[in-house]
């Protein structure tokens, strides 16, 4: 049928007058419904065709961000041993949407925390049947959770200028770390954390250079270590080695920009051991990554832009390696590399395709030969891997 038949067709059977007079009462109660829809929140979770999970293997968790300001963010599933991948189960168990933008999700236990950066707050998940179990709330900008114990964590913000502190047991801020008390008004942002001991490595990467030492038993910040501009992501490896890979800004920096490098620092000692630096000014590496063994580094390279440029891809380098690779090992080849993440049991590489960032990603399976083995459709710009 055409466009102009149906209308034709739509317009008489909507002018019956049975149809008229229903169309009466539903103005009548129409504002009810209005006022009931706005009264609703994350607690009420709505009648839905909900998927009934309850998977037990092996598998990963794949966080599409989705759109910023569109509420359209969204989580997949990927059934390892199966070769089996679901979109949207968080909505489609517990009929409520992602949020804004989701940011990164971490596993405690058999719970699952998903960090959802612009709409401030933190969703709580059964890992295996994907329903919601609660929610931590009144955070700023939050990037990534640490657990320190059965009932601390930490919770990076990128705006907040503090890391919060939050009671698990309790799901809410139990207080915070001030971390603007030196540099200038862009210093310091939280970003990637790492635990080494009592020690928790913080990076500040929005226009800074610094990585935070805090004390995970008294909350204080102890050092404060000088790096490259913007690190962005941290490992630390079989030696107790921290790596952090800084991808230096860019050209519309208000604190300029610089050569991308990747240091080694000794966690106990805070000495930079190593600074590797990267040719090319206008490359952003990003997602360090550390094999299951912890002795070889993965990460991406290409233009901070999100074009490609000449030898963008995945790259891998040896923990004990004095050089920096020079071509990748998953070449991009025309798409778009966004996010990484390395299986911890037999080191297969995840890789997040983000396409245009306005239709839905993929994401590559390769083996740790680097052969590709699946691929599948993910949800708008997939930008973080969780293992289970």
């Amino acid at each position: 049928m055409s466009l102009g038949a149906w209308q034709t067709d739509a317009r008489k059977e909507f002018c019956h007058p049975v149809n008229v007079q229903i169309l009466k009462k539903l103005i009548y109660i129409l504002p009810f419904l209005l006022i009931l829809s706005s009264c609703m929140d994350d607690d009420v979770l709505r009648d839905f065709e909900r998927l009934n999970a309850n998977h037990t293997e092996r598998g990963v968790f794949v966080v599409n961000e989705g759109n910023f300001m569109y509420e359209n963010a969204s989580l997949s599933y990927y059934n390892i041993n199966d070769n089996i991948f679901e979109n949207n189960v968080f909505y489609r168990t517990n009929a409520l949407p992602l949020g804004d933008v989701a940011q990164s999700m971490t596993i405690r236990d058999s719970l699952g925390y998903i960090v959802i950066n612009n709409s401030g707050k933190i969703y709580i998940i059964n890992i295996n049947t994907f329903k919601y179990i609660g929610k931590i709330t009144g955070f700023t900008s939050p990037r990534n959770i640490v657990f320190i114990s059965d009932e601390k964590a930490y919770v990076s913000d990128l705006y907040s200028k503090c890391l919060y502190i939050v009671n698990l047991k309790t799901r809410q801020i139990a207080g915070s770390v001030d971390l603007s008390a030196t540099g200038s008004v862009y210093a310091h942002t939280s970003e990637s954390m790492v635990v080494s001991g009592d020690k928790l490595f913080v990076s500040s990467w929005n226009f800074d250079d610094k990585i935070l030492v805090v004390n995970t038993i008294n909350d204080e910040i102890t050092d404060t270590l000088d790096v490259t501009l913007q690190p962005n992501s941290m490992v630390i490896d079989k030696n107790n080695k921290l790596w952090v890979l800084c991808d230096g800004g860019n050209e519309t920096s208000p604190v300029g920009y610089e050569n991308p490098t990747l240091i080694r620092i000794n966690p106990e000692t805070l000495e930079i051991e190593k600074t590797l630096t990267f040719d090319d000014i206008n490359g952003s590496p990003t997602d360090l990554c550390m094999t299951a063994g912890k002795d070889t580094l993965y990460f991406i390279f290409s233009n901070w832009g999100g074009t490609a440029i000449e030898g963008s891809g995945v790259y891998r380098m040896a923990v004990t390696s004095e050089v920096l690779p020079s071509s990748p090992v998953i070449p991009e080849n025309g798409k778009l590399f966004y996010s990484m993440g390395i299986d911890p049991i037999n080191s297969d590489i995840y890789v997040g395709d983000a396409s245009n960032y306005s239709s839905n990603g993929r994401v590559l399976r390769f083996r740790h030969d680097c052969i590709l083995i699946y691929e599948f459709e993910a949800g708008i710009a997939p930008g973080g891997f969780c293992f289970k």
